[in-house]
């Protein structure tokens, strides 16, 4: 199984992972086949890619289950959506922060159940619902972090909570300057750098929200070399939380598509998040988060050092650089009549040199003898 590009699809592929919208209903269940109509509706909708089941054997699991996913999804939802129908002033919301406790609770239940699962998998979501699903991907890669670094249950559902909560400040701007495709002016970005502010005063007037979720909400922006916003605090006087916070949030950013650019590919986003140790965010905390980051996802197809071609089957805990890779070409690219793994951790001196995107572009007739 592997993330294919909507634009890259073809009619008879099969869906590897249900696709469901921002409401928590399933558009495509897996096991589906694609036809042409199938894929229109996919691009129309704005949905930028799909998980494909094409390499047998290969298994991509996320993190937490597929329904927690979509149920903390849609009360994000309805969370945020009726936050800005009220335009975030006072009064009691129909949903409010208290809704979120049960959601927070399964999933960082979820994580300590898992905790040998790497994050192999990069949530699929719609560009018109980016921040519902972004806001999720944030909680579950906080609590990660937070397992790594020892936390308590306790510690870990306060996190949870600020981390699931860090954009609500966003309901206050305008859609056109949120969504806008192009670059934005001086003027738009100043607008954007107050949801931080935004949000902790929305938090402070919800009696479920308590000073750690306005922290976040607040100081998820701020950066360890002072160069953040909205305050420009710097090193130990970004709390924890808002550190975390902060990092994932930029991890899960440029890993998603967006409307004004694709999504960065995981091992250029690790590479990124790898060198801003002691700069953007505290070193420890950089560490702990890529421990349990995949940088070649399982269903990556990658070419090796030596030319050879195969499909990442899995990454061991500890060596994110280093995945069990099924070889299925030669460096010739043809296919081998014996696919064999290997763990380039036991293999040093080979590495990663490229992940193909458009497998079917390379070599659309000896893919189907591959898999």
């Amino acid at each position: 199984m592997r993330k294919v590009s909507t634009h890259l699809l073809q009619p008879g592929l099969k869906v590897g992972r249900a696709i469901y919208n921002a409401s928590g209903q399933v558009l495509l269940q897996a096991g589906t086949i694609l036809t042409e109509r199938f894929i229109t509706r996919l691009k129309l909708l704005g949905i930028p890619a799909v998980y494909i089941d094409d390499f047998t054997g290969v298994e991509v699991e996320d993190v937490i289950s597929e329904e927690t996913r979509a149920q903390a999804i849609a009360k994000v939802k309805a969370l945020l959506i009726s936050r800005s129908e009220q335009g975030g002033g006072p009064g009691r919301a129909l949903i409010g922060v208290k809704d979120m406790v049960s959601t927070v609770n399964e999933i960082v239940d979820e994580l300590l159940s898992r905790r040998s699962l790497m994050v192999n998998l990069v949530d699929i979501r719609s560009l018109d619902e980016y921040t519902f699903g972004h806001s999720v991907n944030v909680c579950v890669l906080a609590v990660i972090t937070g397992i790594t670094l020892g936390y308590s249950r306790t510690k870990l559902f306060h996190l949870g909570m600020g981390a699931l909560l860090h954009d609500i400040g966003k309901t206050r701007i305008p859609l056109e300057i949120l969504n806008k495709p192009g670059p934005l002016t001086s003027e738009e970005f100043k607008v954007i750098t107050k949801h931080c502010i935004y949000g902790a005063e929305i938090l402070e007037r919800d009696p479920g929200a308590n000073l750690l979720c306005r922290i976040v909400a607040m100081q998820h922006h701020e950066r360890y070399n002072g160069q953040g916003y909205p305050m420009g605090l710097k090193g130990e006087e970004i709390h924890e939380f808002a550190q975390i916070t902060g990092l994932v949030d930029m991890y899960d950013a440029i890993t998603a598509d967006r409307v004004y650019r694709p999504a960065y590919p995981v091992h250029e986003a690790y590479e990124m998040i790898a060198g801003s140790g002691d700069f953007l965010f505290d070193f420890d905390i950089v560490q702990a988060f890529l421990s349990n980051v995949a940088a070649y996802p399982a269903g990556s197809l990658v070419r090796l050092s030596n030319g050879e071609i195969g499909v990442v089957v899995e990454t061991v805990r500890g060596f994110s650089l280093y995945p069990r890779v099924r070889i299925l070409f030669s460096p010739q690219r043809q296919p081998l009549a014996e696919p064999y793994e290997i763990w380039l951790a036991e293999h040093r001196h080979l590495t990663v040199v490229e992940v193909i995107k458009d497998c079917w572009g390379l070599f659309p007739e000896t893919m189907k003898n591959a898999t």
